[in-house]
Order: structure tokens, then sequence, then C-alpha cells
């Protein structure tokens, strides 16, 4: 029998065989009034994912260490087998690398969100998860009239975006992330420590820019959340992450619509794939995932999706759409995958959220997550569907979570 907890010991060989990595980022939750205090996975209909829990096993990961902050950042990096004590830096750099954006030894770069704020509230995290043409132009404003040999604004994605501040080194400062703060006060949430006077300043004088901008000033008319600050948080400085081929032996690709998986896929040396109208939110091209991956297994050992509208819907307050999402990733991304997999002489699939990100809270929370894996040798435990309380039921208690991944290639084979 697997252990429960502590070190896993491994057998070191992953020949022959195939693998799936799916991530519904923040998916898992704590019971929902509106739904018979079911969670978002006991109320979406997931034949797929309860076939892996059904014909696999269940069990429960710890990928938030204590005392880290529940963030994607950390949280990935121990779901991809990395230990974010040892590895962190912040999740901008990690951002950084997907824009592949260089960082001099004495410089940060930080997370610039474009947001919606009231007079001294914070409204909406994504300002309405503005449109890319409108945060170009955004972001290029702001670089014209706040850039400087010093300070560079870097496009991103949608309201994800970056800045990089060089001669840094005397700037050691607290930030909070917006999506931890939906309508609170932001006086308590604003950057602290020393440096924090030019980042403030920055947020500060971005808002005299943006507040009345032609691009806020059209999205109001339209009913539309106005991007009218920016928000700095996130900071860091160069990663450098062990490359995932030369530790485990096994070639993979990943799929993702933003910057903070890409750059952690990039950093670990795995391949990127990129597919058309994938948004990092509910919109998003879940088919064109699934055949992008499908795909990949042919030429990767291992293909690796993340998909990102379960987490945005959970900090959206928005439980319908949450179960929308874990629907629409089951049919159209882990049902194709199963099914190639399957094709294969030896395969393995793993499927769990990267954190919770529940609903009634509207932010991420450190509690461990369910993960479900099936394939070969993978012995079958008695779960039943794939939920938080299968899970916390198994005798798969994994921590540190970063331990997961390896288990999940090596365990149970011959050497």
């Amino acid at each position: 029998m697997e252990p429960a907890s502590g070190r896993i010991d491994i057998l070191e060989s992953t020949a022959f065989m195939k693998y799936a990595l799916i991530v519904p980022d923040g998916a898992a939750d704590d019971p929902l009034a509106d739904y018979n205090g079911q969670t978002a996975f006991e109320a979406a209909r997931i034949p797929h994912m309860d076939w892996i829990a059904a014909r696999g096993r269940m069990g429960l990961i710890k990928t938030v260490p204590e005392g880290m902050t529940p963030g994607s950042d950390v949280a990935t990096l121990s779901v991809v087998g990395y230990d974010p004590k040892i590895h962190y830096t912040g999740r901008a750099p990690l951002e950084a690398v997907a824009k592949k954006i260089s960082l001099e030894q004495d410089e940060l770069v930080f997370r610039c969100n474009l947001v919606t704020l009231g007079e001294d509230t914070m409204e909406d995290f994504s300002a309405g998860h503005i449109s890319q043409p409108e945060a170009e132009k955004l972001i290029a404003d702001l670089q014209r009239q706040l850039g400087d040999e010093r300070i560079r604004f870097h496009v991103g994605v949608g309201y994800r975006h970056l800045i990089t501040v060089k001669n840094a080194g005397d700037i050691k400062v607290e930030c909070t992330p917006p999506h931890d703060i939906p309508g609170q006060p932001i006086a308590g949430h604003l950057p602290v420590g020393k440096g924090s006077d030019l980042v403030r300043s920055l947020m500060t004088r971005s808002r005299e820019i943006l507040e009345n901008h032609e691009i806020n000033q059209t999205r109001r008319d339209l009913g539309e959340n106005p991007a009218n600050s920016i928000w700095l948080w996130g900071q860091g400085s160069m990663p450098r992450l062990p490359n995932f081929r030369q530790r485990f032996g096994v070639r993979c690709a990943a799929i993702t619509a933003v910057d903070l998986f890409r750059g952690i896929a990039l950093s670990i040396g795995w391949r990127m794939i990129d597919v058309p109208g994938a948004t990092g939110y509910i919109d998003t091209n879940y088919a064109g995932k699934g055949q992008a991956a499908v795909q990949a297994l042919d030429e990767v050992d291992m293909v690796a999706v993340h998909i990102e509208a379960p987490d945005e819907m959970g900090h959206n307050g928005d439980a319908a759409n949450k179960i929308k999402a874990l629907e629409r990733i089951d049919e159209h991304i882990v049902g194709p995958v199963l099914e190639k997999l399957q094709s294969f002489d030896e395969w393995r699939i793993l499927c769990l959220p990267d954190h919770p990100t529940p609903v009634a809270k509207r932010t991420h929370v450190s509690d461990p997550v369910p993960f479900g894996m099936a394939g070969t040798r993978v012995i079958p435990d008695e779960s039943e569907r794939f939920t938080e309380e299968q899970g916390r039921q198994s005798d798969l208690h994994i921590d540190p979570g970063y331990e997961l991944m390896e288990y999940f290639l090596k365990s149970g084979q011959e050497g």
C-alpha cells in the first residue's frame, strides 16, 4: 500500500509510458449553499473525471507549504514537482520568463494588474476582463507617461501585465494580490516596506492618467468597469529552476492561456503549444486545448493542460459558471485525452486543481486539494467520484505536495 504521508519511495524507470496532467485551476471548493451543499466538483456532470476516480484512485495533496501565500505560483510549482520553499522567487518573475523578459541582477519585476478602483475600494481586480486591444493601448500610454530608463511597462494578456524596475536592490516591499481583496478598502493593503514610496507613487500616478482616458470613458458609456488604475504585486527576481527532463527523464509539452503557467513551464524546459482562442477565461477554447493535447501525445512523453476558467469563476463568486467550466473541461479536454491515452500500451493520467478558490470567499485558500490518478499499474481504491470528500477519505495524502509528480511518473514501475 502506498504511504499516506511523508517521503515516497520511487523507482527510476519511465520507459514507454505516456502521461497527461490536467490542471483545472482553483476548481476545489467548499459546499455551495445554492447547490444543496455540494461543491462544484460534486454538482458538475464530469463523467471522465469520475472515471479516473473509479478506475484509478483518489488522493489529497497539500500544494501550499505552511507559511506561504496560497497563490497559483506557489501551488503550481508543487504540482509540477518543485519545492516552492526552495525555488519560489515571486509570481511576476515567472510571468517575465513567459514574455522572454531578461532581468539584470539588481532588477525587479512586478505583476501589474489593470484594475477598477472605487473611491477607496478594490471594485474589480480584472477591470471587467478588459480586452487585449484596450489593454495594449493603456499600457502603451502608461509607458509613454510613466516609463523611463529605470521603469518599463510590458504588455501581457488582458488585465495581466508587468513592470520592470532597474537599480532595485534596495526595494524590499510587501504587496497584496488584488484578487485577495475584492470589495475591500485598499488603505490597509497598499505596498509597505523599503521602497514602497516608489511603488505607491506609480499606482497613484497611473490613476491620474487612466481615470479619464478615452478608453475608460467608452467603457463607462457601455456599462463596463473602467481600468482606472494599476495595482503592483508579486514582485521578485529571475528564477533558476532545474530542467524537468533531466530530473525525471520525461519530455513534456504544455498548453495554457496564462503567463504564469507558461513561465513555469518554460523555466523547467517544457515545450509550449499555443491554441487559438485560449483566453484564460470562461470563454476559452476548451475543444482546441483538448485537440492540441491529443496531437501532442504522439510527439512527447507527457502533455500538461492548464485551464484558468474555474479559478476566475471562483474569484467572481460565480458558482454556476464554475460548474459549467468543469463540465466543459471534462467533455472537451479530459475525455479526448483519456481516449487518446488508451491507444498506447502504457499510460497514466493525473487530474487536480492547484489550490481551492471557494466561490463564497472569492480568493485562494491553502487547504489541500483532491487529485485523481489512473492508468497502467495504478491500483484502484474504493473511490467512486472525483470530489474533495473522496480525496479526504483516501489513504494517499501527500505532503509536501511537490512529491506527487515523482510518484505519478514512477511509482509501481519496474527498475
